[in-house]
């Protein structure tokens, strides 16, 4: 299995986990929620659903069949396909939830698998940022050697791209500091007692995110290469 149709796959079980869908809900979904899928079509979302089919972990209903309208009640009209997940499907998600290996902390995996950051246990989150963290460190310490060295060779423009570039990279490095720090801290606390408990839901949680502090945080599915 290729890394995109991998990715592919884990985005699609996870929306289905939250609800059955048919194929152009799931796409519009797929294409506003996870910015990675912006430009795809229906002829890679449908294979991948008839694979997850055929694998068991998606089962496919006729829209009015889902809602337990009868049958005849369909005819005149061509039904709508609704995917629904499977509870070997939903198994098979948490499985894939609970990977942390460094391909999750590569662009295009990184910014799908951050958007179910709330599926995804504490350890793994951690896991997932820091390796993220570290991979951001090392493209940032090779631009600016690159830098360094042909610094004298480019032109005006050339250098302010490279620049921005090792700007976008320095700017995500501090987002997921942020994010780390926050979730740290969230591992720390104690369990609150009721009476704080019901402080902290007046006030707001933010499920272990940071507030916000006046500077808009990059999009984790936007590739930081120039």
């Amino acid at each position: 299995m290729s890394r995109r149709s991998g990715i592919l796959e884990f985005a699609v079980l996870g929306l289905l986990r939250e609800s059955p869908m048919h194929g152009y809900e799931l796409r519009k979904r797929l294409n506003t929620s996870l910015g990675v899928f912006r430009a795809f079509s229906y002829g890679t979302l449908y294979p991948c659903l008839k694979a997850l089919v055929a694998s068991g972990w998606l089962i496919e209903e006729t829209e009015g069949a889902a809602e337990g309208v009868p049958a005849a009640a369909l005819t005149g009209r061509r039904a709508k396909i609704v995917y629904r997940l499977t509870p070997a499907g939903k198994e098979h998600f948490e499985e894939l939830l609970a990977h942390s290996g460094p391909d999750a902390w590569e662009d295009e995996h990184f910014g799908v698998r951050f958007a179910f950051f709330g599926q995804t246990s504490r350890d793994v989150r951690m896991r997932v940022l820091e390796g993220r963290r570290s991979r951001l460190e090392e493209r940032l310490e090779k631009m600016r050697t690159s830098l360094a060295r042909s610094r004298e060779r480019l032109d005006d423009y050339t250098l302010e791209l490279q620049r921005h570039g090792m700007e976008s990279v320095e700017r995500e490095v501090r987002w997921l500091n942020e994010l780390i720090e926050s979730e740290r801290a969230g591992r720390d606390q104690r369990a609150p007692g009721p009476a704080a408990q019901d402080r902290k839901n007046q006030s707001g949680d933010t499920g272990g995110l940071p507030r916000h502090r006046g500077a808009s945080r990059p999009d984790p599915s936007d590739d930081t290469t120039t």
